[in-house]
Formats: C-alpha cells, sequence, structure tokens
C-alpha cells in the first residue's frame, strides 16, 4: 500500500514496515510506473525499488533490462542529490 510519503511492505515474518518514498516515476518503455524507497530504521541507506499499479499494489521488476533501468534513473537522482547538498 502506498500513501503521499509512506508505503507498507512485509518482511519475511509478515510484519507491516514503515518505509519512505523518496521518489516515484513511470516509464513508457515499459509502461509502468515505479517507486523507490528505503528503510528509515536501516542506517546503510540501502535503496529498494519496485513497480506499482493503480491500486498501489507492489509488482516485481520483472528482467535485467528494466532493472537497468530503474538504477540509472536512481543513480541519477542519487547524483542530483548530491550536487544539492554541495
Amino acid at each position: 500500500m502506498i500513501d503521499s510519503n509512506s508505503l507498507y511492505v512485509k518482511d519475511e515474518d509478515g510484519n507491516e514496515k514503515r518505509m519512505i518514498i523518496l521518489f516515484t516515476f513511470s516509464s513508457d518503455d515499459y509502461g509502468k510506473s515505479y517507486v523507490v524507497f528505503q528503510d528509515p530504521e536501516n542506517e546503510t541507506g540501502e535503496i529498494y525499488a519496485s513497480a506499482y499499479n493503480d491500486d498501489g499494489e507492489l509488482l516485481p521488476i520483472e528482467t535485467d533490462e528494466e532493472w537497468d533501468m530503474v538504477e540509472e534513473v536512481i543513480n541519477t537522482f542519487v547524483s542530483d542529490e548530491e550536487e544539492t547538498d554541495d
């Protein structure tokens, strides 16, 4: 489930966990919307991504090519954020 700046995922134990949405974007090439998020309790700063549908349900990213596109968008976002911080 996605709300304005958070989403909730289930961990491996079935517990619901709140994640912070960093940004969302759409890809015309894949015809999907994506959400990039992180766990506010994880100090490593690891970033996660998933596709999602109109109902806010998270969907898997299915191919290596799709992952490459998502990683490129994330890297651009991170680079832009680092430039803003300088």
